[in-house]
């Protein structure tokens, strides 16, 4: 570590572990003094060429000075990074400060000359590029403004790092040397190319663990039965497409084999395996699983998956041993799943892997499986398993991951790896805690502009599981909610319900809107269909009833015509069996209806099935002994009515047409009619139809793709974060910095809040104290009358309906007779705290506040002042940061809207500047991390203008890790 002669402490938090560009993890940290020896090896595995490229002339070794001056630094004017695996250094980078003439200099100096130096071996994996994120994110906290870089021309590589990265730069080309200038300021393209950067490198390192050449079970039984074991025979079993083997210390020198599974290697250590192994799948007990990594790394395993338990689910003990267990990992550059993981399964035909405790391969398909607890995973994969198949087809799974107590890959690595993956249409996510709540809504919101990302939240109301080190969220959970909607995330509150969607996301196009036609053989199920849909939001038209006699033929023809409505955005389609027929299967309805669904793809169709099972069976095989009607020609119903609902909601007509079938429908499904029906070619990727077992939650999955389908629509112009000229926000960094010298966390005074909000163009009323009469006298003098006198007591806040507020004070004695009455109903002056404040125009009093939330983000909510905020609980909330378009939404979703636009012949208010209000209190928010709470109340929205009454603003040291640095994995 660096020694006591050294102007600042070690910068601890400069450490960081990043993912690479082919998915393996480094250790970024700064260079000390101890490093000597590393740095020497370091330079001794460099390439002559490299070395060349570096220092401009040959430069075989380093002397002794040149070691003395590259361990040795400041940490302010001159810093070193290094980038290590396996304790030893693979890259190096480096800036000193200069001054204008280029000599070395000290602040306030703001300019640097950086240089890399990356080993041969490791040219290629993205080292440079993660090293200049880290150096500048450190030059910046040490007020260092603009980089330099001298680079000889035939460096591409280096060139490219640099022009690559999204700053705006300058070049020239003088004495044969590329001399690249750029400024440090974060641009949109610089964020723009990080976050590309980081999602390539992400989705790659879980494809290295969904998709291996080859594995090694770790902890595999010698003879069937255990978890290591059954690990084994799972993924034998699935048909892996890779190399497999099994290692097990217990195993006999001689013995090459396990007991009952010929075919598979086996070793008594990784280390025997002669070959690569890309995967170790590992179920040891918890004490010998540190010497299971450390042989993994020293073979090159690039991933493991930890089945084993015993770690923080098992309490502090266990918390650390887990935290020692990822540290090992990334030191080799190897990523984990779980420790206490279930388990990862991708159904490719080119991988085939089931490594995963799951006795049976799920079906291929099309749908994204992330799960952090192995019982809610085994749940989701036997509902697909049951649900996949049936009436109208098969829909199976692509990925499947569970994590575990997420000790490393989470949630938003799996989001990565499935933005671009090609073999997944929709994701389903089981969560009990976000650890990166701002990067989770992030790419949630990129995700989930390609394709549809559903969660359901467990633990929403209590604190998330003991293996998952993350904080408890304040927020209530509409709140949280509401913020993930808003980055387009499909929001659900069951297991049963994250597969109703995520079976009609997966085989269905997204509806162009809410209007939906419904038809079926049971007046009573379209009824019940129709009432559902007004519940959850939607336009039904009227229900088409078919009658019980309906034939394929016939629903064939009314789905025909509803699909070719155009007032008709989708299509509800409710069976129920009939009775008294022989019994026949569901194809002849399915494939009807994948027929006729088949002529219009444009628009979803939903499926509501109702089974009577054995009591149906039994009842069909009694009646079957009964003189059956002579068969006929199956009438064509009439045509849909499409009208929409009626404004009440109330019971609506039916359009039911008498239907004479050539045979009626059984418990299995319609019977093929007479009449034989035009068929349809269907291509291979036909979407497939859904069905439901009851009205109820075939609409509700109906409703989350209408509003998701919404929410692409508007995500497609998303509007933008306004910038305004008059915000100051070197001012206001000046100020929180002066601020936080004084404690970790505080609330700021009154002139202190005025001042930091009208740096950002935040205007707040002058309220002056009022402890006497004549004080309250003297303030309004100096502010103008007519005043208002109100008192500012916590337990009195807010709350004029106590009598705690004077308004329209328009002389001397008025403010005194106030003062008096104030004093003698609710207490002395020294309990309620009065202020005099100049009056502010009369409007719609409302409540701006944005938090920063341990587990939802920063987020920005609004509502109007009083009992609709707080008994009602009537608040819209939005992610930070705000856009134009979303500060009207957000103004426009209260329930209570309506008064600021007019309500009953008053005059609207000035919602354009309450918008404005709201983006620059985003803003503010957004650019200083520190801004962990703003709070306005009231603010008055007037017919002209905004007056903010009343303000408080809490400041934090910034979070060591969050959304906006550069790339960085969780800390441990």
């Amino acid at each position: 570590m660096q020694t006591s002669s050294d102007r600042h402490e070690y910068p601890a938090h400069w450490e960081a572990d990043v993912v690479l560009r082919d998915g393996g993890t480094a250790r970024v940290r700064p260079i000390t003094v101890d490093d000597a020896e590393r740095l020497v090896s370091f330079y001794e595995q460099v390439s002559d060429e490299s070395k060349y490229y570096r220092f401009f002339a040959p430069y075989p070794r380093l002397s002794a000075k040149d070691v003395h001056r590259f361990t040795h630094h400041d940490f302010v004017d001159r810093v070193g990074l290094a980038a290590t695996v396996g304790g030893e250094f693979i890259a190096t980078v480096r800036y000193d400060r200069i001054g204008p003439d280029g000599a070395p200099a000290s602040s306030p100096a703001d300019e640097a000359e950086v240089a890399f130096l990356v080993q041969d071996a490791h040219q290629g994996r993205g080292i440079a590029s993660a090293l200049l994120e880290h150096i500048a994110a450190v030059a910046r906290e040490r007020g260092i403004r603009r980089f330099a870089a001298e680079v000889l021309p035939a460096n591409s590589k280096m060139i490219k790092v640099f022009t690559d990265a999204g700053y705006t730069q300058k070049r020239s080309f003088e004495d044969g040397v590329v001399r690249l200038e750029f400024g440090l300021e974060p641009t949109d393209r610089s964020l723009a190319v990080q976050q590309a950067r980081e999602q390539r490198a992400e989705a790659r390192s879980v494809q290295r663990l969904l998709a291996p050449g080859s594995v090694a079970v770790i902890g595999a039984g010698r003879t069937p039965g255990g978890v290591g074991r059954s690990l084994l025979d799972n993924i034998r079993d699935a048909g892996f497409t890779g190399r497999l083997y099994a290692v097990n210390k217990a195993l006999p020198p001689e013995r090459k084999e396990l007991d009952g599974a010929a075919g598979v290697p086996a070793h008594r250590s990784v280390r025997d395996i002669d070959g690569p192994v890309d995967l170790a799948v590992v179920a040891v007990p918890a004490d010998d699983v540190p010497e299971t990594v450390a042989e993994c790394g020293e073979h090159g395993v690039q991933g493991i998956v930890v089945v084993s338990a015993g770690y923080a689910e098992a309490g502090p003990d266990g918390r650390e041993r887990q935290r020692a267990l990822v540290r090992q990992a990334r030191s080799y550059g190897m990523r984990i799943i779980g420790p206490n993981a279930f388990g990862v399964i991708n159904t490719s035909p080119e991988v085939r892997l089931n490594a995963s405790l799951a006795p049976q391969m799920p079906r291929p398909g099309r749908i994204g499986l992330f799960a952090q607890s192995g019982a809610i995973g085994i749940a989701l994969l036997s509902r697909l398993h049951r649900r996949g198949g049936g009436v109208t087809g098969v829909t199976g799974v692509s990925t499947f991951v569970s994590s575990g107590n997420r000790a490393d890959v989470s949630g938003n690595d799996v989001m990565q790896y499935w933005y671009d993956d090609p073999d997944t249409d929709v994701a389903l996510m089981y969560l009990e805690s976000i650890g990166n709540p701002r990067k989770f809504t992030r790419l949630a919101r990129r995700t989930a502009a390609v394709k549809p990302l559903v969660v359901v939240q467990g633990a929403r109301h209590g604190s998330g599981p003991r293996g998952h080190a993350v904080r408890a969220t304040r927020l209530p959970h509409a709140t949280v909610s509401a913020l993930l909607r808003q980055a387009g995330v499909i929001r659900v509150d069951t297991i049963t319900e994250l597969v109703d969607a995520g079976l009609l996301l997966a085989r269905q196009p997204l509806p162009s809107g809410p209007r939906v036609a419904i038809l079926g053989n049971s007046e009573s199920l379209g009824l019940l269909t129709y009432d559902a849909c007004l519940a959850e939001g939607l336009r039904p038209h009227r229900p088409l009833d078919l009658t019980t006699g309906a034939s394929a033929a016939d629903f064939h023809a009314a789905l025909s015509r509803a699909l070719a409505d155009d007032t008709c955005d989708a299509v509800v389609v409710t069976a129920i069996p009939a009775l008294g027929e022989p019994p026949t299967d569901d194809a002849a309805l399915a494939g009807a209806l994948r027929s006729a669904a088949a002529a219009t793809p444009s628009k979803p169709v939903l499926v509501v099935h109702v089974e009577l099972g054995g009591l149906a069976e039994a009842l069909s095989a009694a009646a079957s002994t009964a003189p059956q009607p002579a068969p006929a020609t199956p009438a064509r119903p009439e045509a849909q009515a499409t009208h929409p609902a009626p404004p009440d909601g109330g019971r609506p007509p039916t359009a039911t047409t008498p239907v004479t079938a050539s045979t009626r429908a059984t418990p299995q499904g319609p019977a093929v009619p007479s009449a034989p029906l035009t068929p349809v070619s269907l291509p291979e990727d036909a979407h497939l139809i859904p069905a439901y077992p009851a009205a109820e939650r075939a609409v509700r999955a109906l409703a989350h793709s209408v509003a998701y389908a919404q929410w692409r629509r508007d995500a497609a112009d998303p509007g933008k974060v306004p910038g305004y000229e008059d915000i100051d926000e070197r001012s206001a960094a000046a100020l929180i910095d002066a601020q936080l010298t004084r404690g970790e966390s505080l609330t700021l005074g009154t002139e202190e809040t005025r001042a930091l909000l009208g740096a950002y163009g935040i205007h707040v009323h002058r309220a002056l104290p009022a402890p006497t009469a004549d004080a309250a006298v003297e303030a309004a003098r100096t502010l103008g009358r007519p005043v208002a006198l109100k008192v500012t007591a916590p337990h009195l806040r807010h709350r004029a309906d106590l009598g705690g507020v004077r308004l329209d004070l328009a002389d001397e004695e008025q403010l005194r007779r106030a003062y008096a009455e104030l004093t003698d109903q609710l207490g002395t002056p020294e309990e309620l705290s009065p202020v005099v404040q100049r009056m502010a125009p009369r409007g719609v009093d409302t409540i701006v506040r944005a938090v920063i939330d341990p587990a939802a983000g920063a987020a920005l909510s609004f509502g109007l002042a009083g009992a609709p905020s707080q008994l009602l609980g009537d608040m819209a909330h939005r992610l930070i940061p705000v856009t134009d378009r979303e500060a009207a939404s957000l103004v426009r979703s209260i329930r209570t809207a309506p008064l600021l636009f007019g309500w009953r012949g008053s005059a609207p208010v000035d919602t354009p500047a309450l918008e404005e209000l709201l983006l620059r209190v985003s803003r503010l928010v957004d650019d200083h991390p520190e801004v962990v709470a703003v709070g306005l109340e009231p603010v008055v929205v007037a017919t002209h203008g905004v007056s903010v009454l009343s303000a408080s603003v809490r400041l934090a040291p910034p979070p060591v890790r969050d959304d906006l640095g550069p790339r960085t994995l969780p800390a441990y």
